[in-house]
């Protein structure tokens, strides 16, 4: 580079950003989401965060104990109201 003249300049602009409808489908394919199976998929991320705390905990990190607790818990009143139990 003399006198700090770019020598390789770019000659197009970038593309735009999709919007944000269309984000969301990009992921999934024809953007159909798969259908959840309620209280034991429920069941299933309740176990899973649970024992992503106790993980958590056991190695001193409360704050990201306390976390995975409260998601944990999310997922067991979501079991609840499955059921039809509140």
């Amino acid at each position: 580079m003399q006198n700090g003249q770019r020598t390789n300049t770019r000659t197009h602009r970038p593309r735009p950003a999709a919007p944000i409808a269309a984000r969301s489908r990009q992921w999934t394919p024809n953007g159909v989401r798969p259908e959840s199976t309620g209280s034991q998929s429920a069941q299933r991320h309740y176990e899973r965060y649970l024992a992503l705390a106790q993980a958590e905990f056991r190695t001193g990190n409360l704050v990201g104990a306390e976390n995975y607790y409260q998601h944990a818990e999310h997922y067991f009143r979501s079991m609840s109201t499955d059921r039809g139990t509140t």
